[in-house]
């Protein structure tokens, strides 16, 4: 079993301030596999005592991802942004679409961050229709910890839809 992915040293092309936030996401990437060969196609809706399903978590970490990285460059959401984020309690693409779309997701976001200026880390970003106060790097590390957030509830939900009883914690 391979290391996780901040224990494998320093990626390259990456500003080493943001090294933590390209770790998380790139383990993000890692889980969203693990996931997709975990859970039973047939189980990816399932909603276990009312909880989201697996593929809520993966749609909402490909959406939520993109939604963070546009405030992190100062822009507000578009209506096709709204619209996606209506969309991710609704709709249900099958695994392989939704994999598809949360890589992608994943990957234009390590796209961002690789290119993100170092002077840039701590301008002031605006958060929603309130326009709640952060900063370039607080958002770029909330999309991170927050894509790995529902990766790990993912995964637990494909456990427990399953039916795992393996006591194998991954």
């Amino acid at each position: 079993m391979a290391p996780e992915v901040w224990q494998r040293g320093p990626v390259p092309g990456f500003d080493p301030y943001l090294m933590p936030v390209a770790h998380a996401l790139l383990q993000a990437k890692e889980d969203v596999e693990a996931i997709a060969a975990l859970v039973k196609p047939e189980r990816l809706w399932d909603r276990p005592n009312g909880a989201a399903s697996v593929g809520f978590h993966l749609r909402h970490i490909g959406g939520s991802t993109d939604r963070l990285l546009t405030y992190a460059r100062g822009e507000s959401l578009s209506d096709a942004q709204f619209a996606a984020a209506r969309r991710e309690a609704t709709e249900q693409p099958s695994l392989p679409v939704l994999l598809k779309e949360v890589q992608a997701a994943l990957d234009r976001a390590l796209d961002q961050v690789r290119f993100t200026p170092h002077d840039s880390l701590l301008d002031t970003r605006r958060v929603g229709r309130a326009g709640l106060p952060s900063t370039t790097l607080g958002l770029l590390f909330h999309a991170a910890e927050h894509a790995t957030r529902h990766a790990g509830q993912a995964f637990t939900t494909a456990r427990i839809v399953n039916g795992d009883d393996t006591g194998d914690v991954g």
